[in-house]
């Protein structure tokens, strides 16, 4: 079965996000999102934004905050490689995101993503913040992934 790449809003991106993926909701917002498709079904998304943590938005980074498939092999993989492709055509020098110590990286290995960083469990209600926030899901250890564009790799 072969896969394509396709064009794809954010409204079907979160639709899709919602049915598919194991433990996100969808985004507020983003900077682009792909699809790929068999030729009959979409198969994934990935939806592209602005980083999440303040001290990456520095204006030449960027975040892949969700990707979702239906298990298809290989689709993960194609939409992280075209995110970084988007990504570093636009001119942005890093693209980061974030996995559960629990999943495998398979996918970012193959399209030659590194772990930088790994982020301890935290919760989003913190005595920081001015109001009681709820956790939207288990919180988990994370890995820090990225990929730099070869302006920035030499």
């Amino acid at each position: 079965m072969s896969l394509e790449l396709v064009p794809i809003t954010l409204v079907s991106a979160n639709h899709f996000v919602r049915q598919h993926h194991r433990h996100h909701q969808p985004v507020v917002g983003h900077k682009f999102s792909i699809g790929v498709s068999d030729g009959q079904a979409l198969q994934g998304v990935c939806i592209v934004g602005r980083p999440i943590a303040r001290h990456f938005d520095d204006g030449e980074t960027l975040e892949v905050t969700r990707v979702a498939t239906t298990g298809i092999p290989n689709a993960n993989s194609m939409l992280y490689g075209a995110a970084a492709r988007v990504a570093f055509g636009l001119g942005y020098r890093r693209l980061i995101t974030y996995t559960r110590t629990d999943e495998g990286g398979a996918s970012l290995k193959a399209s030659n993503w590194k772990v930088v960083a790994v982020r301890p469990v935290r919760s989003w209600n913190t005595s920081s913040v001015s109001r009681a926030r709820v956790d939207k899901s288990e919180p988990h250890e994370r890995l820090l992934w990225e990929q730099l564009s070869e302006s920035e790799t030499g």
